[in-house]
């Protein structure tokens, strides 16, 4: 929605005529055209619906900018698999296959838009239907993202406590894997939905504000190798849903390994996630920092003297550092206390 293309195709529903629209790869395209008529001008959305009255195909190039040919004949490959019964849509699959273009089918009596990319069809919604589906998942989005703060809250106080153990980091990734999952759901409806995803955008990023950062601090803190923070995301992001709900195969991504027991081990926190929530912290402090007193536990006895050593850090900072871990804690006590 938005788009003159878009426009274009709603102008062609409501004529009820139905069309072949076939975008980008001209040359591959023409060796297995016949016929049409050579018209080589300005895209817009009035010549395309105006030009889809005719029965053959409609070629465009690659940019969307010219429409080149209208009322073509195309023969792919008979021999290439189809799964479609019209002739037109029989049509777009196999030129999409045979070619690198989209193909947009219209089907003249249902109303249903199809397109044909590199052997994937997908069938256009009506933007009141992803709109629905939007909504409903940032309503899930919030239910999820309220159980992440109250699980993130929770290893706060065990990480001040030095009480950590396996199996809470774990549950702490499957909360924040669920919620990145339907965030990643939201942002292919938001594309679907073009100029009406406007106000689904803003709500996602305000409710999606620092968590992605927090995910990979999360990781920092408790992989056998942080390093490979990023590369671990992306396997926890590539696990099924059933998978996902295993704790052993969470701990397994992060880099303990074993029966349920190995849930139950100890581990203790690097000191990354809460040095970011302290205002004002860069990344690359933070790094330093840990770097020199290895876990949080130490961080939080270090003294100023000691944290005024760290390059990058100074006096004022250093207070701050100090500060602001007293504070984290006493709000998570608070929070507890609630």
């Amino acid at each position: 929605p938005g788009t003159e293309v878009r426009e274009g195709i709603d102008h062609i529903i409501s004529g009820k005529t139905g069309a072949l629209i076939v975008i980008g790869d001209l040359e591959s395209v023409l060796k297995i055209s016949d016929g049409g008529i050579r018209v080589d001008c300005d895209f817009s959305a009035a010549r395309l619906t105006e030009l889809a009255k005719m029965d053959g195909a409609i070629l465009i190039d690659d940019e969307v900018e010219r429409i080149v040919w209208a009322n073509v004949h195309l023969n792919p490959d008979p021999n290439l698999p189809t799964s479609e019964t019209g002739m037109r849509h029989r049509t777009a699959e196999r030129v999409a296959k045979q070619t690198e273009a989209m193909v947009i089918a219209i089907s003249q009596r249902r109303a249903i838009v199809s397109l044909y990319i590199n052997g994937i069809k997908y069938v256009l919604p009506d933007t009141e239907v992803i709109l629905a589906k939007a909504n409903q998942a940032l309503q899930t989005l919030e239910r999820y993202k309220q159980r992440f703060e109250q699980v993130s809250a929770n290893l706060n106080h065990l990480e001040f406590e030095d009480m950590v153990i396996v199996g809470d980091v774990v549950t702490a990734l499957q909360r924040s894997e669920l919620v990145a999952r339907v965030a990643r759901e939201i942002e292919r409806y938001i594309i679907e939905l073009g100029v009406e995803g406007r106000l689904i955008r803003m709500q996602l990023d305000e409710l999606m504000a620092g968590l992605e950062e927090e995910r990979v601090m999360l990781v920092k803190d408790y992989a056998k190798n942080p390093k490979r923070a990023e590369r671990i995301l992306r396997d926890l992001a590539k696990l099924s849903p059933e998978a996902l709900l295993n704790p052993l195969e969470v701990a397994k991504i992060l880099g303990y390994e074993g029966n349920m027991t190995v849930l139950e081990t100890p581990v203790h926190p690097r000191g990354y996630r809460l040095l970011k929530k302290i205002p004002r912290l860069p990344t690359g402090v933070v790094g330093k920092i840990v770097d020199k007193f290895d876990n949080l536990q130490n961080i939080i006895s270090a003294t100023v003297d000691e944290l005024d050593d760290v390059d990058g850090v100074g006096e004022v900072r250093a207070k701050a550092i100090r500060e602001g871990l007293r504070r984290l804690k006493e709000m998570n006590q608070i929070e507890r206390t609630i």
